[in-house]
């Protein structure tokens, strides 16, 4: 099967994150079809990872390919015109899928073998990362894991941390203010010192930056609110330690700050010949801690995932396989010098 061809196929499998269980079917049919061994890694009820080497491997890859299952909403299914792939996960990273399964087959017929993971999750909470990591292999040395760069090589990954703002008040008659303690004015003030705070930044990688994703509270316009939450989020280009109490100091008494997620800023190897690109998003790679020193390298372009005209370029997939065994080569060649 051709890329394109798988490609299409897995975009027309809806698998919306917590959905991947169709796509992992198919794939798992398709792996094991091609003679590879293939496992189901269970995450969550009827959720699981794909993990597949093939059959006639005298021992496990000291490298595997990786990238997730699953995709944002809306489902959209594939097309294709003489230059592109269309659809939902197109370049996020059912292209990518098809890249990496084309690779391992063009490298084992040259007896090279390569792991191929595939995890669910990684658009919501990378649970199947985690999962994962539990099942390492012990002599995997690394993980080539794929998100779309343009087939450039990422240097460095920011990493995230999501703030929770929440402001509580006291109800009253809006036609008597001074009786209640309205929340969102609180909340209102916070988020306002937050978006004038000064962030960190790196000279290679750039700045970190905030995004306000989320506001909600009070019950009803003639009511004083008596509650409003926020839900903030911040790319971090270094540690987060300064940064947390800098946030806890700016966002005041008046409001509570919680820290309910963080993916730590990763610096990534570099390849001689291949053009590098700094990624201002995050990945699974912080949670695959046991699959060996990370790379960072894919198909597509980020700019267009998760919108309604997600695509990827026919000619970028291609060079996409080639790019895979390239650096294959070359890693398996620096560990036996």
């Amino acid at each position: 099967m051709d890329a394109v061809t798988l490609t299409r196929q897995l975009i027309d499998i809806e698998s919306i994150t917590g959905n991947e269980a169709p796509v992992g079917n198919y794939l798992f049919g398709e792996l094991t079809r091609l003679g590879y061994q293939t496992k189901k890694m269970p995450v969550e009820a009827n959720r699981f990872n794909i993990h597949a080497v093939a059959q006639e491997a005298a021992t496990q890859p000291s490298i595997t390919f990786s990238t997730h299952l699953d995709t944002v909403p809306p489902f959209i299914p594939s097309s294709e015109d003489s230059t592109r792939i269309y659809g939902r996960g197109s370049c996020d990273a059912k292209g990518i899928i098809a890249a990496q399964v084309s690779a391992a087959e063009r490298l084992r017929k040259e007896n090279i073998h390569v792991g191929l993971l595939f995890v669910a999750g990684e658009e919501r909470d990378s649970l199947g990362a985690r999962i994962a990591n539990e099942h390492a292999p012990a002599n995997c040395k690394f993980l080539i894991n794929g998100e779309p760069t343009e087939n450039k090589i990422a240097l460095a990954s920011k990493g995230t941390l999501r703030a929770e703002v929440t402001a509580k008040g006291r109800m009253a008659h809006s036609a008597y203010p001074e009786l209640g303690d309205s929340a969102i004015d609180k909340l209102i003030a916070a988020l306002g010192r937050l978006r004038a705070m000064p962030l960190p930044s790196d000279p290679e990688v750039g700045s970190c930056t905030l995004n306000i994703g989320l506001i909600e509270g009070g019950r009803a316009p003639n009511v004083i609110p008596d509650h409003a939450h926020a839900d903030l989020l911040y790319r971090l280009v270094g540690p987060s330690s300064d940064l947390r109490r800098q946030i806890l100091q700016t966002a005041g008494d008046q409001v509570e700050v919680t820290f309910p997620l963080e993916l730590p800023f990763l610096r990534l190897r570099r390849i001689d010949g291949i053009e590098a690109m700094i990624a201002a998003f995050t990945t699974d790679i912080p949670k695959l801690t046991h699959w060996g020193e990370p790379l960072l390298i894919g198909p597509g372009s980020i700019h267009v995932a998760h919108t309604d005209g997600e695509f990827i370029d026919k000619k970028q997939l291609a060079e996409a396989i080639d790019l895979y065994c390239k650096i294959t080569k070359g890693l398996l060649a620096s560990t036996t010098v």
